[in-house]
């Protein structure tokens, strides 16, 4: 029932995008990347060669020409390729990831950090700390830990 409802709504919508691959789009070679934090504009509109994104359904590699597409960011590496072919890599918690017609790759991280901001000795110890109080009969205390874990677990990879 609700199939037949939202096809018939479909039908009777005008202006919907269609999607294309990549060879049947038009072609242009940059990939125009804004990637916001709540407290700072790391990137506004600039060209780009390629970006890699920890997503919640895998690594992504988004050039331009991508579908559009909308992803929830896990906590990991995202790696951002210049047009020269120079990287610059960012660890990031979490956040939202929107790739809209145009080759506009828009983020909103909640964090992001450069590899030499962390200490490898104080993310292990972090993890410790974390990991005992996973173990609490609090529900609430317990959530939190294993929030943090992931989070922790994902950027002690990062930091090796």
């Amino acid at each position: 029932m609700f199939r037949n409802t939202l096809r018939q709504v479909a039908r009777q919508t005008t202006g919907v995008a269609k999607r294309a691959y990549a060879s049947e789009a038009a072609s242009s070679d940059a990939l125009k990347l804004s990637l916001a934090l709540p407290h700072e504009t790391l990137y506004s509109e600039s060209e780009v060669q390629q970006v890699n994104l920890p997503s919640v359904n895998g690594d992504l590699g988004i050039l331009a020409n991508h579908i559009p597409i909308v992803e929830q960011l896990r906590p990991g590496l995202l790696e951002v390729i210049s047009k020269g072919g120079e990287t610059e890599s960012y660890f990031v918690s979490g956040g939202i990831a929107t790739v809209q017609p145009g080759n506009k790759l828009t983020i909103s991280a909640i964090e992001a950090f450069k590899p030499e901001q962390f200490d490898a000795a104080a993310v292990k110890s972090s993890i410790a700390d974390a990991q005992k109080r996973a173990t609490s009969s609090d529900e609430s205390v317990v959530a939190e830990a294993n929030i943090e874990l992931e989070v922790l677990e994902a950027l002690q990879g990062f930091t090796k």
